[in-house]
């Protein structure tokens, strides 16, 4: 309401204490939140593992009192107790982890705008959230997008977690340590999207020269003009929160690869290529992984090994096979856990500008005359 003062939340915990014992009479606790050992009927709450719900606001219902509001420190231990225990739970299947993560995480953006919070705060907040949301996302297989978990859904939330982070840059004095790289992680979840590019690059120029944002415009700049070769060279550098950004546009960057090769090499008789120069091309995780890519587009694989381009063989069905992307994703955590990810600074992770494209760049090992093709 305009000229109402927003209150300060009071909750100390994750979860209030009213909320926790009307799902507990209601049964509504999620299995994750449950005391360990407690056979109860209806089964008891732990205090250590409740997250308060996702609850719409409704249009006449009155504001929560301070009372139900997280501040933003509980908020912030809120975020890390997901990114740390819930998203590391060995027993329970990504899919699960995810929705659970997604709801809660939605939760403490409802309780971070419906309070008065310092724009320094909430900004802490919403990026440890964000890089939560986008890095358990990153860990759904192909069976699980088809199980509980609605992507579209999982795609709003991604979206409205930018908007509230990029709104709160927007209204901060100066520029927050993390803003590049969360900038860049925008452009990076939307590459070839018109808007988003427009929005990055009105950004200041002080800010758009950091690594991160020069990295991630180069690399939306690749995709756009399919240049597999760069493009995917670069995503073998990004860190690991980069690569859960841009892991949604792998698979269709590979299909106009092969694509590409395929209008340029394919011969009656057939062209054949080293399944090694495609896995190193396309950066993917092994010979095997290439042999499936091509033989889902109707590209024969050879006794030697090697994919062989014949005229009119090239076909696309569906959505390009998901991959569990080792090398440009996995690999990336490198023995660190998902909290301290999801906490350290970007600095820390290395991110590089990258060189000056130079013409006639191509991936080793090279292959004779697909320089200008790919």
């Amino acid at each position: 309401m305009p000229g109402r003062a927003l209150p300060v939340g009071l909750c100390p915990d994750m979860c209030p204490a009213a909320e926790r014992d009307l799902r507990e009479r209601e049964r509504r606790l999620h299995r994750l939140e449950l005391a360990p050992g407690c056979p109860g009927d209806p089964p008891r709450a732990d205090p250590q593992r409740a997250v308060k719900e996702y609850s719409r606001p409704a249009a006449g219902k009155p504001r929560p009192p301070p009372s139900q509001l997280r501040p933003p420190p509980v908020l912030l231990a809120t975020v890390r107790y997901l990114a740390g225990e819930v998203a590391e739970s060995a027993g329970a299947s990504p899919a699960e982890v995810v929705g659970f993560v997604a709801d809660r995480l939605r939760a403490v953006r409802m309780d971070l705008a419906l309070q008065a919070a310092g724009d320094a705060e909430a900004t802490v907040v919403l990026e440890a959230a964000l890089a939560t949301l986008l890095a358990v996302v990153a860990r759904l297989g192909p069976d699980d997008v088809r199980g509980p978990v609605d992507p579209v859904l999982l795609q709003t939330q991604v979206q409205e977690s930018f908007g509230s982070l990029r709104r709160c840059y927007a209204r901060g004095a100066g520029t927050r340590p993390r803003q590049a790289a969360f900038q860049g992680l925008f452009l990076l979840y939307n590459l070839g999207s018109v808007q988003a590019l427009r929005e990055v690059l009105q950004l200041p120029a002080s800010l758009r020269a950091c690594p991160a944002l020069r990295t991630a415009l180069a690399i939306d700049a690749a995709f756009r003009e399919g240049n597999a070769a760069r493009f995917f060279r670069l995503l073998r550098t990004l860190p690991y929160l980069q690569s859960c950004a841009v892991q949604g546009h792998v698979g269709l960057a590979r299909r106009a690869a092969l694509a590409r090769l395929a209008r340029a090499l394919s011969t009656p008789k057939g062209q054949p290529l080293p399944l090694g120069f495609v896995v190193h091309l396309l950066a993917l995780d092994g010979p095997q992984e290439a042999r499936g890519l091509c033989q889902a587009h109707g590209l024969p694989v050879d006794e030697e090994g090697r994919v062989v381009f014949l005229r009119g063989r090239y076909a696309e069905e569906g959505r390009p096979p998901a991959s569990a992307c080792r090398v440009l994703v996995g690999s990336k955590l490198q023995g660190r856990t998902l909290e301290e990810v999801v906490m350290a600074e970007e600095e820390d992770e290395g991110v590089q500008a990258p060189r000056t494209m130079q013409e006639g760049d191509a991936p080793s090992p090279r292959v004779p005359g697909l320089a200008q093709t790919i």
